[in-house]
């Protein structure tokens, strides 16, 4: 192995498969979770079994097998991770809405839970691959991030607390190409209990 790293291997984690969603069938699911989500898994562990073995004397940024290899890591282990934190804040139909401090800091960022909303929508709509709110460490403020890709305008000392995928795949075959009625159903199944954890753990990293 090159410069002493030990191979990692990544396993999908079976058990953040939601069922039983209001307006987010099975069957959807069933697909993005076994063939996308799984999918990003195997190819981040060939991609890892790749690097091992990669020249690495031979880095370059014009061209170079290294650098192919970690240009599409980032890509697979945040398909992989964004997957994970998008199918963990997804639950049941019964969404409820967030606990006292997480609303509390919605609205000291964004004036009220409606404007927050509103501007989240609007950022699933805007961009190509994922909304996510996320929590600055630098400034301990909540901030909505749009990505058009995994890897890309992701904002760095971040941690994310609730995750959309917009990604065609994520419901074309419930919505066709009709993404709104899908982001509306994706809030009547949020995870809150979820969401305010991941706030808890942000609040105590910053």
């Amino acid at each position: 192995m090159e410069c002493g790293e030990q191979l990692e291997k990544i396993t999908p984690k079976e058990g953040l498969k939601p069922k039983g969603l209001a307006g987010i069938s099975d069957k959807q699911v069933d697909f993005h979770f076994d063939i996308h989500y799984k999918g990003y898994v195997t190819k981040l562990n060939e991609v890892l079994e790749k690097l091992e073995t990669a020249d690495r004397s031979k880095a370059n940024q014009n061209y170079s097998e290294y650098r192919a290899l970690k240009v599409e890591e980032t890509f697979n282990r945040m398909g992989v991770v964004l997957h994970e934190l998008y199918f963990e804040n997804l639950k049941d139909g019964k969404s409820k809405k967030p606990d006292a401090k997480l609303m509390e800091q919605i609205e000291k960022n964004f004036g009220s839970f409606e404007r927050w909303k509103d501007d989240f929508k609007a950022c699933g709509m805007a961009l190509r691959g994922w909304a996510v709110l996320v929590f600055d460490l630098s400034t301990g403020r909540l901030i909505n991030n749009g990505l058009d890709a995994h890897n890309v305008y992701t904002l760095t000392n971040t941690i994310p607390l609730l995750v959309l995928d917009v990604y065609e795949h994520a419901y074309y075959l419930d919505y066709g190409p009709k993404r709104v009625p899908y982001i509306d159903a994706f809030f009547e199944n949020i995870n809150w209990d979820t969401v305010n954890k991941r706030l808890d753990k942000a609040i105590q990293a910053y």
